[in-house]
């Protein structure tokens, strides 16, 4: 067993287990968009932000991809996590503002007006389809081309891909 502190509280965690697994376990609510707990863990949204260390030297770390640590001092609720959880909000409600989920997220955390060109994209770029269709369904039929606000979620050269079995869990994630 690993023990730490999260929120000035002993907490203890099973080997292997990751900061938002821990939380989870204890009851504590942090915001996730990209985890889920069948599938490898990504870090994209960076929704799950928590401040690890001692003041003045702290960092911000994606809680579903940091490991538990013996010693480790965790803190969920900071005025920096909060702040950078906005906006990571605010960026999705910029690229996504029809998303419920991201709307419900907005209402959560207060973000009210967004200062980002908006897209009106249906999709925030999580990684969730991707990872299952590699991950579960073993095919890997879909991926992330490009980089930066051109990138996007497709098959290899757009074309319609021989891996593709048609099993919809990419949609259903």
């Amino acid at each position: 067993m690993i023990t730490f502190k999260m929120n000035n509280l002993d907490v203890s965690a099973e080997e292997g287990w990751t900061i938002l697994e821990t939380a989870k376990f204890f009851g504590l609510e942090i915001p996730h968009l990209c985890y889920n707990e069948g599938l490898s863990s990504y870090g994209g949204c960076r929704l799950c932000l928590v401040e690890i260390g001692e003041s003045p030297r702290t960092k911000l770390v994606s809680s579903c991809t940091y490991p538990a640590e013996e010693g480790l001092i965790v803190h969920t609720d900071t005025k920096r996590v909060i702040e950078a959880r906005r906006m990571m909000i605010e960026l999705m409600l910029s690229t996504a503002p029809n998303s419920k989920k991201i709307q419900d997220l907005a209402s959560k955390f207060n973000v009210t007006q967004v200062r980002f060109k908006v897209r009106n994209e249906e999709c925030v770029l999580c990684g969730l389809c991707t990872r299952m269709c590699a991950e579960q369904m073993d095919a890997r039929a879909i991926g992330f081309q490009n980089r930066g606000y051109k990138r996007k979620i497709s098959t290899p050269f757009d074309l319609r891909s021989e891996e593709c079995r048609l099993c919809g869990a990419c949609i259903y994630i």
